[in-house]
């Protein structure tokens, strides 16, 4: 048996009046979703443990099958491992977001989606400027990137700006959790800052301002923590060689800590435009040579950040004819038996502009098992289906039997 995860990050929803009061994916016209269901079992599956943030970070282990209050140590370590950036046993690291502030406001979490070249543009002139012996910054893809400060303390309380669209960003700052860590909230509060003196005026932001885009005009620093301890997957599962390909860090950074080849995919952008058949195409050759791949898809959770309805709809109808079509049709011509797995990772509703902590549907496929009667896919429909509810790690183990 072969195995492959599709995920569609953010892709479950509430009930939207826009929509007929149906939720995204059951107003998506999703055949090839809908055939596995039909042909496969379905379940309810909870990523997020008791006291943890809905992060993509903490579902995404989850689905991986890690014990994630034992193995989590923030989003930052995670992205540095994708960015081939060590992280020293003395530093701590941690998400950085180039972010638009209007007025007292955090108006946008992603800058407008800021290109690649452009932000990187940005985060050496930062480096140049307000990296010491303290802070290092380190570029990544669109708005995400990496910062570093030397003996911080991970015991402080920060936002993650997706969380807070059109909020007031001054009682949003970092705090601390103790005493011990008030001299770390304390420098990295003063960063933010600092950063946002000195961004406004960059030529970059005059002139995507010039061009009715949203500046990058701060950073927004969250999700602190060290150098992870994570076994690799095939020590946990009768996983031999097993592949992740997406265009986020995040997921690259987890797929290094748990043993994975990442693949990286020409025009993989983690939006609506992303290069779907490529990815598809990659994972289908990756199962060729390997017996687990993870395809990470995001653009469904960023149309969710921008409470896009519309865009939401069609990201999943993307997802279904551009991702599962093709690899559904292929993997039954393989002369091996290949499962398919499709789920989010957690809910986006677009109502909110944020993740929540609600239990995500899953379907599961492969060529001999015994459907249960649910006839599509959708948050609804799954909740009748044979695997019922499944908690963290459980969803995993039930795959590997």
């Amino acid at each position: 048996m072969k195995y492959i995860i599709i995920l569609g990050d953010g892709m479950a929803d509430e009930p939207i009046a826009k929509l007929g009061n149906k939720t995204p994916l059951q107003a998506a016209k999703t055949p090839y979703m809908d055939e596995l269901a039909q042909k496969g079992r379905s379940g309810m599956l909870d990523t997020i443990p008791e006291g943890m943030s809905p992060g993509s970070e903490i579902a995404n282990l989850s689905v991986l099958g890690y014990d994630v209050p034992g193995v989590y140590e923030g989003r930052g370590v995670l992205e540095a491992a994708s960015m081939g950036v060590d992280i020293l046993p003395d530093e701590m690291a941690m998400r950085c977001n180039l972010v638009t502030i209007e007025g007292d406001a955090l108006k946008n979490h992603s800058a407008g989606h800021i290109s690649t070249p452009e932000a990187a543009e940005l985060i050496h002139f930062l480096n140049d400027k307000l990296g010491n012996e303290l802070f290092s910054f380190y570029p990544g893809v669109s708005y995400r990137h990496l910062l570093k400060m030397k003996g911080g303390n991970k015991n402080i309380v920060c936002t993650p700006p997706h969380d807070v669209p059109g909020k007031p960003f001054l009682p949003l700052l970092v705090k601390p959790a103790d005493e011990s860590a008030q001299s770390t909230a304390d420098e990295l509060n003063k960063l933010i800052l600092a950063s946002q003196k000195i961004l406004q005026h960059h030529p970059v932001n005059q002139k995507r301002i010039a061009g009715g885009k949203e500046p990058a005009n701060s950073i927004w620093v969250w999700s602190p923590g060290y150098r992870p301890a994570m076994q690799p997957l095939n020590k946990k599962y009768p996983i031999k060689k097993g592949a992740v390909i997406s265009a986020v860090d995040l997921i690259r950074g987890i797929g290094v800590y748990a043993g994975l080849e990442v693949i990286r995919v020409e025009g993989a952008t983690g939006l609506y435009d992303t290069n779907y058949e490529g990815k598809a195409r990659a994972a289908l050759d990756a199962l060729k040579e390997n017996d687990f791949v993870f395809l990470h898809i995001e653009a469904s959770d960023e149309a969710g950040h921008e409470g896009d309805v519309d865009l939401k709809v069609k990201t999943i109808e993307y997802l279904d004819s551009r991702i599962v079509k093709p690899i559904y049709e292929e993997t039954r011509q393989m002369d091996e038996n290949v499962l398919i797995a499709i789920l989010p990772d957690h809910p986006t509703p677009c109502a909110i502009r944020t993740h929540t902590r609600d239990a995500v549907p899953f379907v599961i496929y492969h060529k001999g098992i015994l459907p249960d009667g649910v006839k599509t896919y959708d948050e609804f429909a799954a909740k009748g289906g044979a695997f019922g509810l499944l908690r963290g790690d459980e969803f995993m183990k039930m795959l590997m039997k």
